[in-house]
């Protein structure tokens, strides 16, 4: 169900040459149901063969979310607890076929990223042909709180952003506001959020934007991604390291207010979940996009049949107390070995694509 009887949960609409998507669940932060999902998937698909649709744009409904996520509490009921996670296999698989549908689509995609861009959100957003941010923009890959990983194409795209940005944001869950996911490479432009019914506007009459940045909204436009990160240096040196325990080395050594943060975010993180985030972005950088995503999908079946994603469900978002009892406990008991099973291929099981 939607927010109210009579709104569906996901929009779509003609304007022009512009197809219009409108993620609408604006109570629950637009966070993405399985619904939503397959509606999405099937309107791509209708739209790609439509002569009279040159582009498409996704949008969130109301001013606070483009969208939080996908619908955690949907996917831990659907698990009851832990023991029977194999209900959620379907809902990963088809989520990381439509996140690989926005990567390969034929058309311009525009993802309009004002708000809150979390988790699913972020799958339905950055693999877009163009992502704008706003100076509401909030940008996170918290999934390790949770007992999960930075999934969604993570492993493709964080491993490609400049230095260790990716792992940076992968282990830690830092938010990037903005301006600063134009310099991250995480958006391609910045624009004012009240800019963006022009920008809805311009895509609806010939398709595009045009490239001066003066069309969109004049004197205030930060477009292209201009300048640099200015954590990236910090990330470079601190994040470089061929494990988790020399990344958390080289934050003790950093001895910096920055670091010393970075450590203490990091080692509240459930111990499975930063181990395979490490492996996970480490070896994305040499797999192409839908490699990726089959290596996400035998991760995910994974997290859905160990106890952790139903313990950080449990104490972050259910009872809210974010004191969760991790299994293993520590890195050290969450080894490499532990998490090995993670990454292993599913042979007849894998992920496939249409």
């Amino acid at each position: 169900m939607g927010d109210a009887a009579s709104e569906p949960e996901i929009l779509f609409e003609q304007r022009g040459c512009l197809g219009l998507v409108t993620l609408n669940r604006p109570k629950a932060l637009n966070a993405l149901t399985y619904g939503m999902i397959i509606a999405l998937e099937r309107q791509l698909d209708a739209w790609s063969g439509d002569g009279s649709i040159s582009v498409v744009a996704i949008q969130g409904a109301g001013d606070k979310a483009f969208a939080a996520g996908g619908d955690i509490r949907a996917l831990y009921d659907a698990g009851e607890g832990g023991r029977t996670g194999e209900k959620n296999f379907r809902f990963f698989a088809d989520e990381y076929r439509v996140n690989t549908k926005i990567k390969r689509y034929p058309k311009p995609y525009v993802a309009l990223m004002d708000g809150i861009v979390m988790g699913g959100g972020v799958g339905v957003s950055i693999h877009g042909s163009l992502r704008i941010a706003t100076e509401r923009t909030v940008f996170a890959m918290p999934e390790t709180g949770i007992g999960l990983f930075p999934d969604v194409g993570g492993s493709y795209f964080l491993s490609r952003l400049k230095g260790e940005l990716g792992m940076w944001l992968a282990l830690t869950g830092s938010r990037l506001k903005g301006q600063e996911c134009a310099q991250a490479g995480i958006a391609d432009g910045f624009v004012p959020s009240d800019a963006l019914p022009r920008v809805i506007e311009m895509l609806s009459v010939d398709g595009n934007l045009g490239h001066d940045p003066e069309d969109v909204a004049p004197g205030s436009i930060f477009y292209w991604g201009e300048g640099e990160h200015r954590f990236r240096p910090d990330a470079d040196s601190c994040f470089s390291g061929a494990s988790v325990e020399d990344v958390l080395e080289g934050l003790g050594a950093a001895q910096t207010e920055w670091a010393h943060a970075q450590r203490k975010a990091i080692l509240t993180k459930s111990p499975s979940s930063t181990r395979i985030a490490f492996r996970q972005i480490r070896e994305g950088a040499s797999l192409d996009f839908e490699d990726c995503m089959r290596l996400e999908y035998r991760l995910a079946r994974y997290c859905m049949t160990t106890p952790d994603f139903y313990e950080g469900v449990r104490a972050v978002i259910l009872d809210k107390d974010n004191a969760p009892k991790w299994l293993p406990p520590s890195l050290t008991e969450a080894s490499e070995e532990y998490v090995a099973r993670a990454f292993e291929p599913l042979g007849e099981e894998e992920l496939a694509f249409p």
